[in-house]
C-alpha cells in the first residue's frame, strides 16, 4: 500500500523562484566571485615580489570586504553550503594573507633580500645560504 502523497514531503516539486529572488542569487553569485578572483589575486601578486605588497594590500583588504559581504548575504538569503563553505575558506585564506602583509612590511628589507637571493640560487647550497642570510639579518629575538 502506498503512503498518502503529503504536500510537504520530498516528491514536491519546488517552486519556481521569484524574480526578486533569482535577482538576489545572481547578485551573490556574482559577488562571491569577485570574492574568489580578489582572494586569489592577492595570494598569487604576493608570490610575484615583495615590493607588491601594497597591491597585494588592497587586494587582501578587498577581499575581507566582499567575504563578508557575501557571507551576511549566504547566512541570511539561505544561499547554498558550497558558496557559505568557500566564502568561509576564502576569509581564512585572507586572514593569513593579512599576518603575511604585516610580516613582509616590518622585514620589507629582509624579505627583498632574500628573495633576489633565492632567484639567483641555482643550488640546494646556494639556497640555504640565502636561506642562512636572512636568519643573520633578522633581530635575535626571532632567529
Amino acid at each position: 500500500m502506498n503512503p498518502p502523497n503529503d504536500s510537504a514531503g520530498p516528491q514536491q516539486a519546488r517552486q519556481p523562484l521569484s524574480e526578486a529572488a533569482k535577482a538576489s542569487l545572481v547578485k551573490t553569485h556574482n559577488l562571491f566571485r569577485a570574492f574568489i578572483v580578489a582572494v586569489l589575486g592577492a595570494f598569487f601578486v604576493y608570490q610575484l615580489d615583495v615590493t607588491y605588497v601594497w597591491l597585494t594590500a588592497i587586494l587582501t583588504a578587498a577581499s575581507i570586504v566582499l567575504g563578508v559581504m557575501v557571507l551576511v548575504r549566504a547566512i541570511r538569503l539561505k544561499e547554498s553550503k558550497l558558496v557559505l563553505f568557500g566564502t568561509i575558506s576564502g576569509l581564512v585564506v585572507s586572514a593569513v594573507m593579512v599576518l603575511l602583509i604585516l610580516v613582509s612590511a616590518v622585514f620589507f628589507n629582509q624579505v627583498r633580500d632574500f628573495q633576489q637571493c633565492s632567484r639567483s640560487a641555482l643550488t640546494q647550497q646556494a639556497l640555504t645560504q640565502c636561506q642562512t642570510q636572512l636568519q643573520k639579518s633578522l633581530p635575535a629575538q626571532l632567529r
